[in-house]
C-alpha cells in the first residue's frame, strides 16, 4: 500500500541561491538521550530521514556535535547520494564533553576542524550552509564574533562553505556578522511563549534573511499555556499543531525545523503546521509570550 502524500505547509524560502521548504526537519533528536550516543532504534532513525525526503522536505538541520557525529552519520547512511534539491545545514562553535555539556569551541583552529569534520562525516565537498553557534546553554551572550566569523568567511572563500548564518546570537551580533559578510539565516530560540526576537524577526524579513527557531515546541520543556490549550481545544487540534501553525503565520521568513524520531510524529507535525488559524485564534495566541 502506498503512503498517502502530504502537502508541506508554508511554501519555500531562499537561502541565498538555494531554495528550501519552509517546513524542514531538525535531526538533533535522532541521537541518543540528551543528544549523546546512538539512537535506541537505528532503523527507525534512518526511516525518519528517508520519510522526510520522500515527503518533499528539502531542508535538514544537523551538526557533527550531535551524538557527537551520530546524526551526520545517520544522514549519510540514509540519504547519500543526496538529491540535488536537498540542502543540509550544519553548525559549528561548540563541541561535546563526556558529561553531555556543550563547551565553546570558537577559536579559528576549532572552527576549521569542525568544518572539516562535518564535511567528512557527511561526505560532502562543500557545506550548503554553516551557522556559527554563539553564546552558551543559557542563551545568547554579548561580545564580538569577528574573529570566529572571519574564520568561516575564509573557509567560504576557499570553497568549503556556500552560505553563512549565526545561531544563539544577539541582535548586535547579527548586525556585526552582516558588516563582515552576508548571512542567509539566523537560528535562535523562539516559539509562541518565548518572543524576545520579535523585532529581529521583522527586521530580517525586510532584509530577506531567514529566521530559524530552534525549540519551536519548547525543546526539553514542552510548551504549556492555558491560552494555547484553549485554542487547540476549540480547533480540535493538538497544542503542538497550533504552535507550529502559528510560527508559519508569524512571518514569511520563519523556517521550521521541528525534530522527531518517529515517522508518525513527522507526518503529524506536517499536518499540524498546515492548520488554519483565524484572526480570533491569532489574537488569542498573540498574548502568550508578551
Amino acid at each position: 500500500m502506498s503512503t498517502p502524500t502530504l502537502s508541506l505547509p508554508g511554501g519555500t524560502w531562499p537561502l541565498g541561491d538555494l531554495t528550501v521548504t519552509r517546513f524542514g526537519y531538525g535531526a538533533m533528536q535522532l541521537a541518543g538521550p540528551w543528544v549523546m550516543g546512538p539512537p535506541a532504534d537505528r532503523e527507525g532513525a534512518l526511516a525518519v530521514l528517508r520519510e522526510a525526503v520522500d515527503l518533499g522536505i528539502t531542508h535538514i538541520d544537523t551538526s557533527d556535535a550531535y551524538g557527537p557525529r551520530v546524526t551526520n552519520e545517520l544522514i549519510r547512511e540514509a540519504l547519500r547520494p543526496y538529491p540535488e534539491s536537498l540542502h543540509l545545514v550544519t553548525k559549528v562553535g561548540a563541541t561535546r564533553d563526556e558529561q553531555g555539556g556543550w563547551p565553546e569551541a570558537r577559536r579559528p583552529e576549532d572552527l576549521r576542524r569542525q568544518v572539516h569534520d562535518n564535511l567528512k562525516s557527511l561526505r560532502l565537498d562543500v557545506l550548503d550552509l554553516v551557522n556559527l553557534r554563539l553564546g552558551n546553554a543559557e542563551g545568547p551572550q554579548p561580545g564580538s564574533l569577528a574573529e570566529a566569523f572571519e574564520t568561516l568567511v575564509e573557509l567560504q572563500q576557499q570553497g568549503l562553505i556556500r552560505h553563512l548564518g549565526v545561531s544563539n546570537a544577539t541582535g548586535e551580533q547579527v548586525t556585526e556578522a552582516q558588516s563582515i559578510a552576508p548571512i542567509v539565516c539566523v537560528q535562535n530560540m523562539y516559539n509562541l511563549a518565548h518572543r524576545h526576537d520579535d523585532q529581529l524577526i521583522d527586521r530580517l524579513a525586510t532584509e530577506g534573511v531567514a529566521y530559524v527557531p530552534f525549540f519551536p515546541l519548547g525543546g526539553f520543556t514542552p510548551l504549556q499555556s492555558s491560552a494555547l490549550s484553549a485554542v487547540a481545544a476549540r480547533l480540535e487540534a493538538s497544542p503542538k499543531s497550533v504552535a507550529l501553525a502559528w510560527l508559519l503565520r508569524r512571518s514569511p521568513n520563519i523556517l521550521l525545523i521541528a525534530g522527531t524520531s518517529s515517522t508518525a510524529h513527522l507526518r503529524e507535525n506536517i499536518s499540524g503546521a498546515g492548520l488554519s488559524l483565524s484572526h480570533e485564534d491569532l489574537t488569542e495566541l498573540d498574548v502568550i509570550g508578551r
